[in-house]
């Protein structure tokens, strides 16, 4: 039985910047940190989960002031594996990974105030 609470249906994430080149930005695709996951094997559970982000409005539109946009994780951020063998010669060991950054696309491209805001990573479609 779940408990008063209930079940958690989401997972916190903060929305980083935009997918970027050194002088591009592509403001279709934004880069998401989330909570727990700090690489690439964690990040790949996410891969095709919903991701909400929910904000406030001025107006409001249908009895609420409250809007959601709604995106869709695509792929980890970053070429590494948290698997790669650590460098010999580094004397702190370094083992690359990607932090568990995830890139995702949203219906419309997020608004740039939303930099740092929080997002909520849903935990369905399942696969398992």
């Amino acid at each position: 039985m779940p408990s008063e609470s209930g079940h958690r249906l989401y997972v916190k994430g903060r929305h980083l910047s935009y997918q970027r080149s050194r002088h591009v930005t592509h403001s279709g695709t934004s880069l998401i940190k989330i909570e727990g996951v700090d690489n690439t094997d964690a990040a790949n559970f996410y891969l095709g989960k919903k991701i909400a982000y929910v904000y406030r409005g001025q107006k409001e539109i249908r009895g609420s002031k409250i809007r959601v946009i709604w995106g869709k994780v695509t792929r980890p951020h970053g070429t590494f594996s948290s698997r790669a063998p650590a460098y010999q010669g580094s004397p702190l060991m370094w083992c690359p990974g990607n932090s568990g950054v995830v890139r995702a696309k949203f219906t419309s491209p997020l608004p740039t105030k939303s930099f740092g805001a929080s997002v909520r990573v849903m935990l369905y479609p399942s696969s398992i």
